[in-house]
């Protein structure tokens, strides 16, 4: 639908108000090829069914038509799917059960659209605390066995139930040192920061970070041939640097950097990181235009591209980050992907209005509202709901 110009009312603390005016909304190109300068996934989030009881600590229920049609969405940008993550809500109300049902469905349309995908496999059926380092081992093991059975490619997620049991270095390369010896395909390995998930404090046996990464590096370097690449979701793009130039050669770093993705992704001259990223779910059709530009050597176009997404990017994963898998499901339901704002654990109610209605100015200004008359009403919906009205 073409937008005339119009405008809408946002909500400002005090009670103010203001108002923006709509963008024209922008036709993106589709890509439903993959990019042949970087390899990009994007992590998906899942849409829960409206008349599920999806409140928190109840089994999740999820509208599966819903969530397949998304991860399509995605597949026409030529982005992979980087399923069963904690943007799918690993943790945060996505149980296991229908973590095995997610990737099992996933992974089927994947290969029915010739697209790459790959899944979180963890620990998280372990529904007690893990009493020794082998119940983690299992615990990984049944999940690898189960991702690579779907016909998936494993990302070997950190995990709460380790974190919880390991007591030094050694216990963390006892375990993965026993799930990648009998991995059957390289995994991606993914060191999520405790700004993501606060369980995962002192990750690799160190709440030091250069000693952590010292480990982290051990590992690779002794099971190279098991690790296609490491996903590093520190928010720190110092450390995701330095840390790439001392990968041994042929690892991809997938950066997981929602702040700084752009430049990550550009490089420096010698190395670059890929992408595996949250905020991709919520820009894809900007993130292939970007890397469009970047295949065909057109750096000024990427850079034109990305610039607009990243204020977007930076407020959906603010603090606390953990919760910016609200601002993912809010942007899909604005953009038509889904009928309601509602989200497995009633995640939905963790970000403010004001947050809220900050995700769509932002997403105005990035062109990345499909159709801004939708959205406009969406939102006013949700304001009146809210006892917001002018």
């Amino acid at each position: 639908m073409t937008t005339t110009t119009a405008t809408v009312a946002l909500p400002e603390a005090g009670g103010r108000w203001r108002e923006i005016e709509l963008s024209e909304p922008r036709t993106w190109a589709e890509h439903p090829e993959a990019f042949q300068s970087r390899v990009a996934f994007a992590a998906a989030h899942v849409v829960a069914d409206p008349l599920g009881e999806n409140v928190p600590g109840a089994p999740a229920a999820i509208d599966w038509e819903a969530t397949l049609a998304f991860r399509h969405h995605l597949f026409r940008y030529g982005m992979g799917v980087a399923e069963a993550m904690d943007t799918a809500q690993r943790n945060m109300g996505l149980d296991w059960p229908a973590t095995r049902e997610l990737i099992t469905r996933s992974a089927t349309l994947a290969r029915v659209h010739g697209a790459r995908i790959a899944s979180g496999a963890g620990t998280d059926q372990l529904l007690a605390p893990a009493g020794s380092l082998d119940e983690v081992t299992r615990a990984y093991l049944e999940q690898v066995e189960f991702v690579e059975a779907a016909g998936s490619q494993v990302i070997l997620m950190a995990s709460r139930q380790l974190a919880a049991v390991a007591r030094h270095a050694e216990d963390y390369l006892q375990v993965y040192s026993g799930v990648l010896t009998q991995a059957t395909r390289p995994v991606i390995l993914h060191w999520l920061g405790e700004m993501f998930d606060p369980q995962l404090s002192g990750y690799w046996g160190s709440i030091e970070i250069p000693i952590a990464t010292r480990t982290f590096l051990d590992l690779i370097r002794e099971h190279s041939a098991k690790v296609d690449g490491v996903k590093v979701s520190l928010l720190s793009a110092d450390h995701e640097q330095q840390l790439r130039a001392a990968l041994p050669a042929g690892i991809r770093l997938y950066t997981g950097d929602d702040f700084n993705y752009p430049e990550l992704i550009e490089g420096d001259g010698d190395h670059h990181s890929d992408a595996l990223l949250g905020a991709f779910a919520a820009i894809a059709p900007a993130a292939a235009a970007a890397l469009s530009a970047l295949d065909s050597g057109d750096i000024g176009g990427y850079r034109r591209e990305m610039a607009p997404t990243l204020p977007l990017s930076r407020h959906i994963f603010a603090t606390p980050t953990y919760f910016y898998k609200t601002g993912i499901a809010f942007l899909a339901w604005l953009n038509g992907h889904q009928d309601g704002f509602v989200m497995v654990g009633g995640l939905q109610s963790a970000r403010s209005i004001l947050h809220l209605a900050r995700v769509f100015e932002l997403a105005n200004e990035a062109k990345l509202l499909t159709d801004p008359d939708l959205a406009a009403h969406r939102l006013n919906q949700l304001l009146a709901t809210a006892g917001l009205t002018r």
